[in-house]
């Protein structure tokens, strides 16, 4: 199992795009099982929609292939690389998704090739499907230059950077 901290040492995604809470189950090169819980709490239910508050499907989407990016960055030799969307095949959506619901996504790898990686990837919740696709991703090395995560002013006037 994987905690939220864990992810964030995989993914280089942070708050309002990190949307995977946990990983339940992970076999390297084979499957992954991710969690996350939606809440009323998340920024978009603000305007999608007011009074029927859905989960937008891109953002399930993007979960969805959030956890296939750690299945796919917890394999040898990926570990440190970034994880490029490159396509989506044959996905289709069953139900909304609504605030309160849990999505369980499982992710299996279908081909990976070094530099590419194909999965396949079904969300569910109360063990009902909601969505269902085939991820394809780019995987390339992260270049080392430092990124400016938040910036601070010392009390002598002096700038201090925060990099990742």
């Amino acid at each position: 199992m994987l905690d939220i901290e864990d992810i964030r040492g995989v993914l280089p995604h942070r708050y309002p795009f990190l949307l995977v809470d946990r990983i339940l189950e992970l076999v390297p090169g084979k499957k992954a099982i991710g969690l996350k819980n939606v809440t009323i709490n998340e920024a978009f239910f603000e305007g999608h929609f007011p009074g029927h508050a859905v989960m937008p499907a891109v953002l399930l989407v993007e979960a969805m292939a959030q956890v296939g990016g750690v299945l796919l960055l917890s394999m040898t030799g990926n570990e440190g690389k970034l994880a490029y969307f490159g396509g989506i095949d044959n996905m289709r959506f069953r139900r909304p998704v609504v605030p309160g619901d849990s999505v369980i996504t499982e992710v299996f790898v279908m081909k990976n090739s070094g530099r590419f990686g194909k999965v396949k990837a079904v969300a569910s919740v109360d063990d009902q499907t909601v969505a269902e696709g085939e991820f394809l991703f780019a995987l390339v090395e992260r270049d080392n230059k430092p990124v400016v995560v938040g910036e601070a002013v010392g009390n002598d006037g002096s700038e201090a950077r925060e990099h990742i």
